[in-house]
């Protein structure tokens, strides 16, 4: 039998237990379909062939040359997406490759990622948006690059936007520097407006925010670290709000943090600007608290830093009443030697593709915040409507980009179970609810078996 690149990239013995070739035939059984609509219903079978969704019914029977995967009553659902990764190539392969980080995405559930542009060189042109599509054509991971507004994501003059919409851009961000011109911003929403495509800005006065290492309040005065107060991210979101507004264009709020911030994005939305959201599960998880219980643990340094009790809530608010669209894991993989150093000296960052899935069962879906077909709506259909790009359906005649997973299965984040080529996470050690089983997408199957 023929072995897939993924196969030759990522090894068989840890993380699929099937034969792997492109598998195009593949017959799924005994799962329950999750929708944005609808949040489970009777078990049934899926058949695919060739790619495509042939057949959907009870006690399907295998046929020859057909796989078959029993999901003994798991979910299914349209494959999940995470619309703000760091893949990190080009230039800091040391960190991250589109190949590991999609292995990543793999083990998380995703079947699609969006990736930011704070690479070396970064994304500024067509040809770098093309180098990450070609990298990506053979993974079950479909890649989409974020171009940068601006050229070297400095700030001062926009970037080519229509040549990377044509080369596969799907938005447009500086990612960690934020637009801070306002005349550049304005530019940039009205160009981004004529294709149709959000501006993603990092929200952040830097006059305010810097040098802080963690979030200003009375933690960060306890422990002695200069912090970056939340009207640091508010200032910047009420002026890219009203230019918004003025310019008709859309913008979309990078991982949203404070209280101030949802209530300023709920009152907008009403006002009809356009403008969607996206938040980090360690945003509607951790508190600033964090940094002062592992004793400056670097893998809690993050920016947006972590926030209160009362930001915590806020985020958890925000979702279930639709003022945030999206839940994205700001994936920022870090090597230990950068990371192993004095807390004030550490980048920003963690990883977040592996654990996303289960820290939003348990903040989420466990306590009733949210039910299983709104969370599953905030990870599949969300961030493609943001972007505008095609959503999977479960249904006969499409082509089948699906993934399988659970709400209630223990597991623990080993550092065996990190499949990112960085370790830098909070929830290492930690026990956890709820797994992605498989991904079925690109004609792959790929089935996510723990190593510990």
């Amino acid at each position: 039998m023929q072995t897939s690149l993924y196969s030759l990239i990522f090894g068989t013995k840890n993380s699929i237990k099937l034969p792997m070739s492109l598998t195009p035939d593949l017959l799924i059984k005994n799962v329950i379909p999750v929708t944005d609509k609808k949040k489970g219903g009777s078990v049934t079978d899926i058949r695919i062939k060739r790619g495509k969704i042939t057949e959907i019914g009870k006690g399907l029977e295998n046929r020859k040359g057909e796989k078959v995967f029993d999901g003994e009553n798991a979910f299914i659902s349209p494959g999940w997406m995470d619309m703000h990764v760091h893949f990190r190539e080009p230039g800091q392969e040391h960190k991250e490759t589109i190949e590991t980080g999609c292995r990543a995405a793999v083990f998380g559930g995703f079947t699609e990622v969006a990736c930011m542009p704070n690479t070396t060189p970064p994304i500024h042109t067509r040809d770098v948006v093309e180098f990450i599509k070609k990298k990506s054509a053979d993974l079950p991971v479909e890649v989409h690059p974020i171009g940068c507004v601006t050229k070297e994501r400095k700030g001062k003059s926009i970037t080519e936007m229509g040549d990377m919409q044509e080369g596969g851009a799907v938005a447009f961000s500086d990612d960690g520097d934020p637009v801070y011109d306002s005349q550049v911003m304005r530019v940039a929403l009205e160009y981004s407006s004529m294709l149709d495509m959000p501006i993603i800005n990092h929200e952040e006065d830097l006059s305010l925010s810097l040098p802080g290492h963690m979030h200003e309040g009375e933690v960060s005065t306890k422990l002695g670290l200069e912090g970056t107060p939340s009207v640091a991210e508010e200032v910047m979101i009420a002026r890219d709000l009203l230019l918004a507004q003025f310019t008709g264009g859309h913008i979309h709020v990078a991982h949203i943090s404070t209280k101030g911030a949802v209530e300023l994005v709920r009152r907008a939305k009403k006002d009809g600007v356009r403008v969607t959201t996206e938040v980090c599960p360690h945003h509607f998880d951790l508190t600033d608290e964090e940094i002062e219980k592992r004793h400056f643990d670097t893998n809690a340094k993050m920016h947006p830093p972590l926030r209160s009790q009362q930001d915590v809530e806020a985020m958890i608010e925000g979702l279930v009443d639709g003022t945030i669209d999206a839940i994205c894991t700001d994936h920022a993989p870090h090597a230990i030697e950068e990371k192993e150093v004095e807390f004030i000296y550490a980048p920003n960052g963690i990883i977040g593709l592996e654990t996303a899935w289960s820290i939003s069962v348990m903040r989420l879906l466990e306590p009733g915040f949210l039910e299983l077909n709104n969370l599953i709506d905030k990870l599949a259909y969300q961030p493609r409507k943001i972007l505008n790009l095609e959503i999977p359906e479960i249904r006969e005649g499409a082509t089948a980009n699906l993934t399988i997973f659970n709400t209630d299965e223990k597991w623990t984040f080993h550092k065996s179970e990190v499949r990112s080529k960085s370790k830098n996470s909070p929830y290492l050690g930690d026990l956890l609810t709820g797994r992605a089983l498989a991904v079925y997408n690109k004609n792959q199957f790929v089935l996510n078996t723990l190593k510990s």
